[in-house]
Formats: C-alpha cells, structure tokens, sequence
C-alpha cells in the first residue's frame, strides 16, 4: 500500500491490540519521519514514540484512547507551526498504515511518560497507534465527508487529474469532521479558504487540519507525477470574503 492509497483506507482507530511492535517497524517509523520535508522549512520539530503496553498512560477524558504506544509531535511556536505539524503529522498517520498500523489523533494530550515540551518545542499533537483491534482500513465511501460539489467552485471544467488532487483534499481529516476548507479553483490552480464561523471568525483549531489536507494534496501530487507549490497571493489576501478567509493557493502543474 503506497501513501496515496491509505488516504482512501485510513480512519481515525480507537481500538487497539495492547501487543508489542518490533524494533525494526518503530525505527522504520523514526527514519519516515526524519526523510520528511517541511511544509514551511526552518520550523524546528521533533518526535518522541511512549511505549504504554500495560495500558496505564492514557489520557482520561475524550481523549482517553488506550493504546500500546503513543507518538508525541513537538515543534517550535512560529507562524503557521500548527499548519505544519499537521502536513507532518498526517503523512506519518498515512506510513503507519502503509504498516499495518491504525492511529488517532488526540489533540494535544498529555500522556503520562512523555514530556511536555522539549527545549524549545511544545506538544503539537499526540497520536494513538498500534496494530488494529478489528478492521484496519474502511472503503472511501464510508468516510462521511461533504461531496466535492459543496467544497468547491470551479471557474473552468476541471482536469482528470485536479479532479483526483480534490478528492485526495476532500478525504482529509478534521477535528470534529468540520471539514473548514473551501476551494475555488482556477485553471491549475486550487485557491483554499477557511469557512468562517457565525462571529465571522476563522474555525478554531484549524491550522493543523489544513497541514493534513495540505499533505493529501501533495501526496496526491507525487502519485500522479504533478509538480506544487503553496504560495500567498497577495491580490487574494487583501479582499474580504464574506464567508470564508484566505488561507493558501496550490498551484499545481504537469511535469
């Protein structure tokens, strides 16, 4: 299974085996995430893997998944960190299925053994993982997600392979499934918005859900041999939307 075929599989797993993994998966998962690029380079990130196979370092409330082991992402604080982490966060979700393993986001949860910050990083995200207590995978149809019709304008008939880069975006998870994005797309070009809320406010807690749609995008831009870049325009930046805030434009091109 490739990254762009678990983006079709995936599903937030709460259920898991309390067995071990072997070394060699966990250093696997070690050295994915050190080959990884940046969305925005320079922001300084790190991870640490908490083993918990006697079950006792869950965190209570909603986000008392009990798991084996538990990933904590550390980052510094910069402009679009959040967005960031999520890029990262989401494609090492992706390889840990292409392992076999199921995972879940937990916010930023404080799991008993692991640090909350680390010199100059704090807790981003926290991701429950390990091997699948029942179905590993759910067929696309069953991911309940807002149809493409609603999540987009197109200004012109788009291509085959846009069309396989927004439905690659429109499978990406949220907090809560808000699913915030919003796209209008021009050409080869995919101009994204946040769907403000009633107080005409971007949705809270949306960076880190757009880094995880942002890395659907580029993954799907690999798999189909498409060139991106994320940029600001700065002619969109400027206007105010009624209903939705500027947030990034992919542009996206045949190599």
């Amino acid at each position: 299974m490739t990254l762009y075929e678990a983006i079709f599989k995936r599903y937030s797993m709460r259920q898991f085996e309390m067995t071990p993994l072997d070394r060699d998966t966990l250093e696997r998962i070690v050295r994915f995430y050190e080959k990884m690029t940046s969305l925005f380079p320079g922001i300084e990130t790190e991870i640490g893997i908490t083993e918990a196979l006697n079950g006792k370092r869950a965190p209570g409330g909603f986000f008392g998944v009990k798991a084996p082991y538990y990933l904590t992402f550390y980052s510094e604080e910069r402009d679009r960190a959040e967005m960031n982490a999520g890029y990262l966060c989401e494609q090492l979700s992706l390889f840990l299925l292409t392992l076999g393993i199921g995972s879940c986001f937990l916010g930023s949860a404080r799991i008993q053994g692991a640090p909350k910050s680390r010199e100059n990083k704090k807790t981003m995200i926290t991701m429950a993982f390990g091997k699948p207590s029942g179905r590993l995978t759910r067929r696309p149809e069953q991911a309940k997600r807002l149809p493409l019709k609603s999540l987009c304008v197109f200004k012109n008939p788009p291509t085959e392979w846009m069309m396989k880069v927004l439905e690659a975006a429109r499978l990406s998870p949220s907090a809560l499934n808000r699913q915030p994005w919003r796209f209008a797309v021009v050409g080869n070009r995919i101009h994204v918005f946040s769907k403000k809320d009633r107080m005409d406010r971007p949705r809270r807690l949306a960076e880190f859900d757009f880094g995880a749609m942002f890395a659907h995008i580029a993954v799907a831009s690999e798999e189909l041999w498409l060139d991106i870049d994320l940029i600001r325009l700065d002619n969109i930046s400027q206007k105010n939307f009624r209903s939705n805030q500027y947030v990034l434009s992919a542009i996206v091109r045949e190599q």
